[in-house]
């Protein structure tokens, strides 16, 4: 049975991501506590309540526990309904705990990637209409210079906003987001705005931090053609991914937002990444479907006979992750892995899936792509939006009712991967023997 490792760059970046409200609990001053309130919202009526009540305190044992198992770094965001909970009001004390928390990455060798927007907003930005608001940008470009103001002794690593994308279409496209709306115009307003305060914030985070490495954190999702003879086919996977993963980026890279058959052009846009950071999860087979209005003339599925994780939600297929960096590359900037994960309850699935997709992103890095880091999602189970409880993404088991963390297998595995710096054959036979020929073929 051959043996090898497959070795990346020294310096590389392994850690866990996680964002505010997923994780913080006790919040009730933001859309998503609101929108858990609201009946129907949320699967089952769960609610996020302590989270993993890292606001009362255990974020130390999970940085500990992140610490431990040779992480050596973690992203995190920063809730901005707790930093300014009014408009005129700003929470020194809110400043203090995050400062307390970064600086206990810090005592932990573990270097912060921060996050200052991932989805949730102060409840009085919603009542002044939310990003379809154009004084948002200005309003958030203080808040991020609050926040970078305090923080800049201990952070370099900046997100200006997660997953604009995905904030767009769940809330303003049908995706059971806050505020729930299907209205294209207003999906059209809210990411013209997002852009506008990336490059607000982008060049306010530089003007603080002469060193700083300012990005967003973007899903990339893969679209591929159902029936790839079918021109119909093609031509939707393709305005799908010019709609979904490109318009946002390129916006910031050149100045030019086109989204839904419109386009403005945002010259102050252009040249605002100084890395491209990459959310990759799964890849979709698309559909036209004519009749499809209320979908946008499409419909989206997985092959029939995926590897697919406990509802069916991510369908495991590593050769997305692999075009997804190879499509970063094309931005000729360095290359962060933002998330990547899998929702598996009974880590049966997880264990090959990290090392699947890890050793894509090793291809990716062997063909000289300018990869920095890696951040698995998540380092413990947590409150996953609209969908509540139902889905397991930690690598650490989660009862948000007892708050005890259980160990799975997978933190052996991600552990392994860290403290050897790669993919060992060994590691692969005795955690996913049976993707083990796969990747290491006699």
């Amino acid at each position: 049975m051959p043996q090898a490792t497959y070795h990346f760059p020294n310096g590389f970046l392994w850690g866990t991501a996680t964002s505010s409200h997923q994780v913080e609990g006790q919040n009730t001053n933001n859309n998503w506590a609101a929108w858990e309130a609201e009946e129907g919202r949320i699967k089952f009526g769960h609610k996020a309540g302590l989270a993993c009540d890292w606001w009362g305190g255990r974020w130390k044992e999970d940085f500990d526990r992140a610490a431990n198992t040779g992480q050596n770094a973690h992203r995190l965001s920063i809730e901005w309904s707790r930093i300014q909970p009014k408009p005129d009001m700003w929470d020194e004390e809110a400043l203090n705990y995050y400062r307390e928390m970064i600086r206990g990455l810090e005592q932990r060798n573990m270097t912060p990637l921060v996050t200052l927007h991932h989805f949730s907003d102060p409840l009085w930005l919603v009542e002044i209409g939310g990003w379809e608001n154009p004084d948002v940008p200005a309003l958030f470009e203080k808040y991020v210079a609050k926040v970078v103001e305090a923080l800049k002794d201990y952070v370099t690593l900046w997100v200006t906003i997660n997953e604009p994308n995905v904030y767009a279409y769940g809330g303003y496209l049908g995706g059971g987001f806050p505020p729930g709306k299907n209205d294209l115009k207003a999906a059209f307003a809210v990411l013209n705005n997002m852009v506008r305060a990336h490059a607000l914030a982008y060049r306010t985070i530089h003007r603080i931090q002469k060193q700083a490495r300012v990005g967003i954190a973007l899903n990339y999702r893969s679209f591929a053609p159902a029936r790839p003879a079918s021109p119909f086919d093609r031509w939707m996977a393709a305005f799908l991914h010019r709609n979904f993963n490109l318009s946002f980026i390129r916006a910031i890279s050149d100045g030019t937002f086109r989204f839904a058959l419109q386009k403005t052009t945002i010259p102050e846009a252009a040249k605002t990444q100084d890395y491209v950071g990459i959310n990759y999860y799964s890849r979709d087979l698309v559909t036209f479907k004519p009749l499809g209005f209320n979908s946008l003339f499409h419909k989206l599925s997985y092959p029939h006979n995926a590897d697919l994780s406990d509802t069916g939600f991510i369908a495991n297929i590593p050769e997305g992750m692999f075009e997804a960096l190879q499509w970063a590359n094309g931005f000729k900037l360095p290359i962060l892995v933002t998330e990547n994960g899998v929702e598996d309850a009974d880590d049966h699935l997880r264990p090959r899936y990290t090392i699947q997709h890890i050793h894509q992103v090793w291809r990716a890095v062997n063909f000289n792509y300018p990869i920095k880091g890696y951040f698995h999602w998540s380092l413990v189970d947590n409150f996953e939006w609209e969908r509540g409880w139902t889905q397991r993404f930690g690598l650490w088991g989660l009862d948000p009712q007892t708050q005890v963390r259980t160990r799975r297998t997978s933190v052996d595995v991600y552990a392994e991967i860290c403290q050897r710096n790669g993919i060992a054959s060994e590691m692969v036979e005795k955690y996913a023997p049976e993707v083990f020929a796969t990747l290491f073929p006699g």
